[in-house]
């Protein structure tokens, strides 16, 4: 039954559903008629709210540019390349291939959810060259999976915020500070989680084809985002053997200087460990430079980095395209009211036992629209703090519940699979039937969480 719903949403997926672009196009179109028509918006109401929020995700923009682009540059040097391999040598099958890929990724993104998306998708490259037959989409929608646990986990947007002043909880509940022992470390989450990272696994798995001998499974020949077809790169393509220190002219020697990149990535390593022995967490911009120090060391001469980081620039155009256009959905969801609207319709038919249910199905919902764990929070915690007092539910309850419906329907939501698209080379229909499929399953399992266990 999961082989043929796989089947079935692939096929369909790979008819009807457009480019990553258009997707989001339609979804600027969507929410534009939905505010005038539910909330009475003008239309040059709607065109301003559009505007002003289009360049909201700009800084955020760079940080995944920099994340796509310093960690893919990383993962091709020859050490980097080298533990990958081994990491994939592990699988010997394509059904071996599958459960780790998602394991690894579940595994990542729980720990920090921009390294896991990086580490997964070039792991997936590793293991389609290495395993034979196997189905590469389906491998790499595997790994895009394991994406399902990020809001649980050590870089989760809304348990991190709460656990110190926050001004939403500031207002609505009094400056209540709720712990990471009751969100992200609480017995009801840690057991989801749990049981997520055995049933999504086994989901993708259950999923593959009988036939391995397709078009899809045994080429290199794989569509990029805009149609095309692109050679997947193999590991003899990843990286270049260090040059020889030494040139004919001294520029040629300054970038061929393995004491240069040494000497700046010895300032970087001591920066990295002056801020966690001062307290410093992860967070977008540390991991970033991690990534880029350990690249430029690793790649031994600075002209072998400039290559490197030359091939991962063309892999972030999805990112740069599309973000500003999320970043207007978001303006125009939270001005003209929609999110509320939404938010409160479901608080409205909800009781104590269904609250965390309804406040999960909201969250998924507004996903689509404010695809930003952070931003979601400013829209529904307004809404669903009050609200969970009201009804006798906690605060740290409502917030895992949202915090569960934002990372769910990023399974079918494209913002977030574009870095690991762009490395894996795929575009979002090759993907997005079988992610479908895990919404299904992993949602059913999540909403018995909510309304027996949270």
């Amino acid at each position: 039954m999961i082989r043929s719903m796989g089947d079935l949403f692939s096929r369909i997926a790979g008819r009807m559903l457009p480019d990553a672009f258009i997707f989001a196009l339609m979804l600027v179109l969507l929410t534009f008629l939905l505010g005038m028509i539910v909330e009475g918006a003008s239309f040059i109401e709607m065109a301003g709210y559009f505007g002003d929020g289009v360049w909201g995700f700009l800084v955020f923009s760079m940080q995944m540019v920099l994340i796509l682009v310093t960690g893919s540059a990383l993962a091709t040097s020859r050490p980097v390349g080298r533990l990958l391999e081994g990491l994939a040598a592990r699988a010997r099958t394509p059904a071996q291939a599958v459960v780790l890929v998602t394991l690894v990724m579940m595994v990542g993104c729980w720990i920090n959810w921009g390294f896991g998306l990086i580490v997964a998708a070039l792991l997936a490259r590793e293991l389609h060259r290495t395993v034979e037959g196997i189905h590469y989409p389906l491998l790499v929608a595997s790994a895009y999976s394991g994406f399902i646990v990020w809001h649980a986990g050590l870089s989760a947007s809304i348990p991190l915020k709460i656990a110190g002043p926050d001004a939403i909880m500031e207002e609505f509940a009094g400056g209540l500070i709720v712990p990471t022992s009751q969100t992200i470390f609480s017995w009801p989450s840690l057991l989801l989680t749990a049981a997520l990272m055995i049933i999504v696994p086994a989901v993708n798995r259950l999923m593959m084809p009988k036939d391995r001998t397709a078009p899809a499974d045994s080429g290199h020949a794989l569509r990029d985002r805009s149609g095309q077809a692109e050679r997947l790169e193999t590991s003899e393509g990843r990286t270049e053997r260090p040059e020889a220190s030494g040139g004919r002219t001294p520029a040629e020697r300054l970038e061929k200087s393995t004491l240069l990149s040494m000497a700046i990535g010895l300032l970087g390593v001591t920066y990295i460990a002056l801020y966690f022995m001062r307290g410093g967490g992860i967070s977008f911009n540390i991991v970033n430079f991690i990534f880029l120090t350990a690249g430029i060391i690793l790649h031994r001469t600075p002209i072998n980095y400039v290559r490197a980081i030359n091939r991962a620039v063309r892999t972030c155009g999805g990112i740069i395209l599309q973000f500003p256009f999320y970043a207007g959905i978001m303006g125009m969801m939270i001005h003209s009211g929609l999110a509320v609207t939404l938010s409160q319709l479901f608080v409205g038919i909800s009781n104590e036992r269904t609250f965390p249910l309804f406040t999960y199905l909201s969250a998924g919902i507004v996903n689509f629209f404010v695809p930003s764990g952070g931003g979601q929070w400013a829209v529904q915690g307004p809404i669903m703090i009050p609200a969970a007092h009201a009804l006798g539910v906690s605060p740290a309850t409502a917030a895992m519940a949202i915090a569960w419906g934002d990372a769910w329907t990023n399974l079918v939501q494209p913002f977030w699979a574009l870095p690991l698209l762009a490395v894996a080379r795929l575009g979002i229909r090759d993907i997005m039937g079988y992610t479908t499929v895990v919404l299904i399953f992993s949602g059913i399992v999540t909403a018995l969480f909510m309304l027996f266990v949270f």
